[in-house]
């Protein structure tokens, strides 16, 4: 069964109760009825409707498998970003905080964070010395809309040595660097 043909089932008010009250543990066409509100012709023709589709079983269980099934046919296919890691262990812990350039939250654990930190510190050419206002800038890009905010982003960056600061001017000052090899 489609998704679409399970919507346009469930779309008839009377189904979509009946389904309910199944889900909800009514184990009897009575019980159904008592849940409901729904008369007893009503609730027949409900279940009838929904056992020839096959939503609901002969002990009048919901088949939530053709549910999730469903679900999951439906829903969009997400393009896995390509992040440019090497190590696929490092390409999955950030793809799971980073998605289209935005941090979407803060690992909790610290090898992960740092992994995630690292890529953010990307950022930043080293040898390069940024004015804080830049420096919060980028670091707004990364956080708009995400459960973080720039500023506790920023701390982080210091504070794993990966940003350092003097006199209000930050600069890179670790994470690693990609090197061009002049004879390529």
């Amino acid at each position: 069964m489609t998704p679409a043909e399970i919507v346009g089932l469930l779309a008839e008010p009377d189904r979509l109760r009946v389904v309910a009250a199944l889900v909800l543990g009514a184990r009897t066409p009575a019980d159904v009825g008592a849940t409901t509100g729904l008369a007893a012709r009503e609730v027949g023709r409900a279940l009838q409707k929904l056992q020839a589709a096959g939503l609901v079983d002969d002990k009048l269980e919901v088949r939530a498998e053709l549910f999730k099934e469903a679900a999951r046919s439906a829903a969009p296919v997400v393009p896995v970003e390509d992040l440019g890691y090497a190590d696929p262990g490092v390409e999955q812990v950030v793809a799971r905080f980073v998605r289209d350039g935005r941090l979407l939250s803060f690992p909790a654990q610290g090898a992960k964070r740092r992994m995630v930190l690292e890529h953010v510190a990307q950022s930043f050419e080293p040898g390069v010395r940024y004015p804080e206002r830049e420096v919060d800038a980028v670091l707004r890009a990364w956080t708009d809309g995400g459960a973080a905010d720039h500023a506790t982003l920023r701390r982080y960056l210091v504070d794993h040595q990966l940003l350092a600061r003097d006199a209000g001017e930050y600069w890179r000052s670790g994470g690693w660097i990609d090197v061009l090899d002049e004879r390529d």
